[in-house]
């Protein structure tokens, strides 16, 4: 046997809650360097950083991650990490937490089994909830895993705290919901990619009694999970990565910033930084997935429920 046993009694919407926010801040904690080589790739071309004419500062996943620890230091991978915590316990807890919850809402009464529709209703519901309240947190932890590739001298922020003070402060209040309707957009696509095709493959498996309830079950639909949220949502996380990471004024909006990252890339620059997005949000998925299964099985056995 595998991990704990699924508990005969399912666990409860605050348990599902606490245990979601939990399970993304572990993933985020061993995964967050290929984040922020993500993001660093993302953004190349666009933050002028002196180097020979014809250079390319970043090359590849590992590439970039040896570059930042030979130029930066080991604790630039985790730039940002703070901001990326605090984002995970707001927004993974509404998105993943609540997404069964809301899953039911939108599940005909007396229906043997939840539709597809009420499941991409769900994700979509929660995501864009998810990224409403959480969206500060987004652009201080993009923000400050950009500022590192900038010399020393010219970097915006030096901490967390003072990069929340000082967008609201030279952007306003607003600038800290930047790039919020990109983001709605992306984990919209994100939570059906991720939540729905889990649900979909666990489900299958299941079902088709071809695996049992267990880690590896979990395994297999939180890789399965986090290629396909991968494939479908990397152009909308480029470009919100390049609005929400722009100064002021650089893009008038959302659709010059997409029209902008089509004339000097084009349609390839839409997946730039794919292979770390994928290593990330699979690697993400997975660690995220058999921590959230066996987080909400524990919770139920430390405080099951009176009789």
């Amino acid at each position: 046997m595998v991990g704990l046993k699924p508990p005969e009694v399912p666990p409860t919407a605050t348990m599902k809650f606490v245990s979601a926010g939990t399970a993304a801040c572990i993933a985020d904690l061993c995964t967050f360097p290929l984040d922020t080589a993500k993001v660093r790739l993302q953004i190349q071309g666009e933050v002028r950083i002196p180097r020979p004419i014809g250079s390319v500062e970043y090359r590849g996943v590992l590439g970039t991650l040896s570059t930042m620890v030979r130029t930066e230091g080991a604790r630039s991978l985790y730039s940002g990490l703070v901001a990326g915590l605090q984002r995970q316990m707001s927004f993974a807890s509404i998105r993943i937490g609540l997404y069964d919850s809301v899953k039911q809402l939108y599940t005909p009464k007396g229906a043997e089994s939840t539709g597809l529709g009420a499941r991409l209703l769900a994700g979509c519901t929660t995501g864009a909830v998810a990224v409403t309240c959480a969206q500060p947190t987004d652009v201080v932890k993009v923000r400050f895993q950009a500022n590192g590739a900038l010399p020393e001298s010219t970097r915006r922020y030096s901490s967390t705290v003072d990069a929340y003070r000082t967008i609201a402060r030279e952007e306003g209040v607003r600038g800290l919901w930047k790039g919020t309707l990109p983001n709605i957009a992306r984990n919209a696509i994100i939570n059906c990619g991720e939540l729905v095709t889990y649900d979909l493959i666990k489900d299958a498996l299941l079902r088709e009694q071809l695996m049992s309830d267990n880690v590896p079950c979990h395994f297999v639909a939180a890789f399965g999970a986090g290629f396909c949220a991968t494939v479908v949502a990397s152009p909308v996380d480029v470009v919100k990565t390049r609005y929400m990471n722009a100064g002021p004024g650089q893009y008038r909006n959302v659709l010059s910033c997409l029209l902008a990252l089509l004339m000097q890339d084009g349609f390839g620059g839409f997946y730039k930084g794919f292979m770390p997005s994928f290593l990330r949000l699979g690697s993400w998925n997975v660690v995220m997935f058999i921590s959230y299964e066996q987080l909400q099985r524990l919770a139920v056995l430390a405080w099951p429920a009176q009789p």
